[in-house]
């Protein structure tokens, strides 16, 4: 066991030295995580050393949700099995906000304060599921942004691993996007700009500001939750995995993810980069762009694999309006739609090299999403120099500043085509 990582009076570790001891920590750790108070020490120890030697970033000190249960750097809180089971009103079902392959989530109210927090109960089979719950923990131990959900404590009592995150009102971004219930309203064409824009931020944070970068590897829209006011968060960290170090270019890994949103080298090599989040990232944009599920066999066969289905429109931008969710409600700035295709394009290239950085990402959709005041967006939109990745894309020269002319200053409706405005 790596003591030295675990010495609560060394506050000269920084977030570097942290971080790439993190693996082989928890491949020791692991094995006798029934012994928790080992972990509380570890996740003590860093937030400790992280708070008097880094400094916060500029978007973590305006973020409210990491104020609300203490000090924005404080170590997340331990909790025993009753106190969560309280807050749950013992896990009843009406609590239960979700359940998937990791296990279920439950609304709870934390009785000593009254915060409304998401509990995640996870499945209880095998080490697969420790060595998660460990990432997990100490990965939003250590990282900390306003695009990142907020971890505010956990439970590892016998075999039972929970972990409590601030609660999201709106839930994911799966839940407003795809297979709408009835009554439900569409997510509007800015709506989804600024979901993009905020997920992007996220990734950015994790691949730019983490060193070694951390790779995410499990983007998609159910790990997309949004606040009441539509502001988008990560979540879900159990197969995050630290980036490559010195001269390498990429990590090998086990394939792990989900299916339609790893990248194909990923997926052949199992040779994990930064490159394979953007890729995952463009999946979740196209969504955003389509309102289709990745993968949806309930459409012709030519359809069912939404970036295969995709790839041709790419190359022929007077059918881009295609790609358009018939359940758009609003106006939809032409030029702004034409430059996110373009952008999921990119993101969605087979070589991974001329992908574009998430950077890069984050800086095209800062300049697509600045309001539903279609005025400001015209005279906003940026030139071609602003995106230096995105200049590679043909679908980009020949659909955004092709022209020059003023772009109008009210955008009118536009008309579609029976092909894009159909219902699904």
């Amino acid at each position: 066991m790596n003591l030295e990582l675990l010495d609560m009076e060394d506050d000269g570790l920084t977030i570097q030295s942290k971080l790439q001891g993190l693996k082989i920590y928890i491949d020791e750790l692991y094995t006798t995580i029934n012994d928790y108070r080992m972990l509380q020490v570890f996740v003590l120890a860093s937030c400790s050393s992280f708070s008097s030697t880094e400094k916060v970033p500029e978007e973590a000190t305006n973020n409210k949700a990491l104020t609300q249960g203490g000090s924005k750097n404080n170590a997340a809180q331990t909790f025993t099995l009753r106190e969560l089971a309280v807050a749950t009103k013992n896990f009843r079902p009406e609590c239960m906000l979700g359940e998937g392959g990791f296990g279920r989530v439950y609304k709870g109210c934390l009785e000593k304060t009254g915060q409304i927090v998401a509990v995640k109960q996870l499945d209880r089979n095998g080490l697969q599921g420790n060595r998660e719950f460990l990432v997990e923990v100490l990965m939003l131990s250590l990282l900390h942004h306003q695009n990142l959900v907020n971890l505010i404590g956990y439970c590892a009592d016998g075999e039972q691993r929970l972990l409590v995150y601030e609660y999201m009102h709106l839930g994911s971004l799966e839940d407003h996007l795809l297979d709408l219930p009835p009554g439900r309203a569409p997510l509007g064409w800015f709506t989804r700009m600024k979901i993009a824009l905020h997920a992007a931020k996220g990734v950015e944070y994790l691949h730019d500001k983490a060193n070694p970068p951390v790779i995410y590897r499990d983007l998609k829209s159910s790990n997309i939750l949004l606040d009441k006011d539509f502001n988008a968060k990560l979540s879900d960290f159990g197969l995050a995995k630290l980036g490559p170090v010195g001269d390498k270019s990429y990590v090998s890994t086990r394939v792990m993810g989900t299916y339609g949103y790893c990248a194909p080298e990923y997926q052949r090599t199992g040779q994990l980069t930064v490159k394979s989040d953007v890729y995952s990232f463009g999946v979740v944009f196209l969504e955003l762009i389509t309102g289709r599920r990745v993968i949806d066999t309930t459409r012709k066969r030519d359809e069912q694999n939404l970036v295969t289905w995709a790839e041709p429109i790419f190359k022929e931008p007077t059918r881009f309006s295609e790609l358009a969710d018939p359940l758009l409600p609003d106006v939809i700035p032409k030029k702004s739609f034409n430059q996110a295709v373009a952008v999921a394009a990119m993101c969605l290239q087979q070589d991974a090299s001329v992908r574009p950085s998430i950077s890069d990402v984050v800086t095209a959709l800062s300049y697509l999403w600045v309001g539903p005041d279609t005025t400001v967006l015209a005279s906003h939109i940026a030139s071609p120099s602003y995106f230096p990745q995105l200049i590679r894309s043909p679908a980009y020269h020949q659909n955004t500043i092709a022209d020059t002319e003023q772009e109008k200053q009210v955008v009118d409706d536009l008309e579609w085509g029976s092909i894009s405005r159909n219902p699904r």
